[in-house]
């Protein structure tokens, strides 16, 4: 298949063969993605990124040699515009918590449709988060479970570099609502959200919206149930 202009370019990490073959067809069939890579293991999955530069690694968190998890922070390390998507069997996977932190983007069951796959693609390729918001919820109380539930102060000193609006949309971000809903429930253009998104972004350092969700369960301004 050959790449064309504005095509995602994706590599697939997954010691099982017919789970790399089967992610291969189903996205080559998409016109805007093409598979450009397989990568057996977490080392393979490194080598491989630094070969073929895609846009977005699948990448499988149970894996010999090296796992998912630490083929993600290398690689969101040294090439910080690939995106990470996480595949996992269960969406209650006690890694997929730790995949965030390490840098993921998101993450996706193995059994996920055609479209479902493809739009996971497209949606991380784009620097959004894929975060549902019930998953959003078990993040908060797993932040919650592990780190005391407090804010940490270096964190929550960063937060008074925002503006109101922008803590404001940064919370509803941490809460799984799309720019859209966050839109509706300010009363303000979805654009206008897109741009307090990217100020926020870059105010804080962070490289997109799952990284702004954990930034918000660190500091504190989000608690479990989603309230600040």
């Amino acid at each position: 298949m050959t790449s064309g202009v504005g095509t995602i370019r994706v590599l697939i990490a997954d010691d099982q063969q017919m789970v790399r073959q089967g992610f291969t067809v189903l996205l080559n069939t998409q016109p805007d993605i093409e598979v450009v890579g397989q990568a057996v293991d977490g080392r393979d999955a490194i080598a491989r990124t630094a070969e073929l530069a895609p846009d977005v690694v699948l990448m499988d968190i149970r894996m010999p040699e090296m796992g998912g998890l630490e083929a993600t922070r290398r690689i969101t390390v040294e090439h910080p515009a690939v995106k990470v998507l996480v595949l996992t069997t269960f969406d209650l996977d006690e890694y997929v918590y730790e995949a965030l932190r390490a840098g993921a983007s998101g993450f996706l069951l193995k059994d996920a449709s055609a479209d479902k796959l493809a739009e996971a693609v497209r949606v991380v390729a784009a620097g959004d988060a894929l975060l549902a918001p019930g998953i959003t919820r078990r993040l908060i109380a797993e932040f919650s479970r592990l780190d005391g539930g407090g804010g940490q102060t270096p964190l929550k000193q960063r937060v008074g570099d925002l503006t109101e609006r922008e803590t404001e949309v940064l919370a509803l971000i941490a809460q799984g609502l799309s720019n859209a809903e966050i839109a509706e429930r300010l009363v303000v253009a979805e654009q206008t959200v897109k741009t307090h998104v990217s100020r926020i972004l870059v105010k804080l350092g962070l490289r997109d919206r799952t990284q702004a969700a954990i930034f918000a369960f660190d500091s504190g301004l989000v608690r479990p149930g989603g309230g600040r």
